[in-house]
């Protein structure tokens, strides 16, 4: 079972439960300041295999990750509620890959919100090459000191909107995560392993909205050529709801009260 923090009215106010899963190196800790915008939406963070209190938890594919996901809800959730699932990066594959491949039978998700998710890889040769890379990460979270890899790591191009200082704090922060299992993860969720969702996840019948910041020219791209409805926000990077919480926290309002309010 997976570690998971729910709210105190979790069970005493009815409506959708919004259920948060977060990027990699994370954890659920990372939504506490939108969470601090959004009223009295019930809500359940996760912290996904290798990360968190579930550190020592390990998945070995996609499947087996939403398999865990669906398994530690349906102990708080009943089967018939609604859940609006939403995730970033790591989280959003996880989750469009859970609803493009009904990997989520047992669960009444009514939508998901995607923050920073990647489609999926559509050439092998573009998969080989990622993979490639995922390995190197991970080969060096298995022997490095953290540190070492956090601070290389965050001068990837995705991050390119972070100054110096927002470096340093990530890098401190994550630092806290085992190196050897984030390297389990990187490696049973890599993008290179991912299926192209955008079409599947279009027939799925499950309401989606794509949330992205202004400043991250390469996500912001991929959601105005998904045909997807979507929202930018201003003045934020690839991790919008850490730059921008308020607004982030906003946006998931106005998408629960316009489609599953009644």
């Amino acid at each position: 079972m997976l570690y998971s923090r729910s709210s105190a009215n979790l069970n005493s106010t009815p409506g959708p439960v919004v259920v948060f899963l977060h990027g990699l190196l994370g954890s659920s800790e990372d939504w506490d300041a939108p969470l601090q915008h959004l009223g009295d939406l019930p809500n359940i963070t996760i912290d996904l295999p290798g990360h968190g209190l579930s550190a020592l938890q390990s998945c070995n594919n996609f499947r087996d990750c939403c398999n865990q996901i669906s398994d530690t809800l349906l102990t708080q959730v009943a089967p018939h509620r609604p859940i609006v699932l939403v995730g970033y990066s790591l989280g959003a594959r996880i989750a469009m890959t859970g609803i493009a491949k009904q990997y989520f039978p047992s669960l009444n998700i009514q939508q998901v919100i995607i923050e920073g998710g990647n489609f999926g890889l559509q050439t092998e040769a573009d998969k080989q090459t990622r993979l490639k890379n995922d390995a190197n990460w991970a080969d060096r979270f298995s022997k490095e000191p953290i540190e070492q890899v956090l601070n290389d790591w965050y001068q990837q191009p995705v991050f390119s909107s972070l100054k110096h200082e927002q470096r340093q704090e990530l890098v401190a922060k994550r630092s806290a995560n085992l190196g050897p299992a984030v390297a389990t993860m990187l490696m049973a969720t890599s993008l290179a392993k991912q299926e192209y969702l955008l079409d599947s996840m279009k027939e799925a019948g499950v309401r989606t909205h794509y949330i992205c910041g202004e400043q991250d020219s390469k996500f912001s791209l991929l959601a105005k050529q998904s045909g997807l409805s979507f929202s930018q926000v201003a003045h934020a990077g690839h991790n919008a709801h850490r730059e921008q919480p308020k607004a982030f926290a906003k946006i998931i309002s106005n998408q629960i009260e316009t489609h599953l309010t009644p």
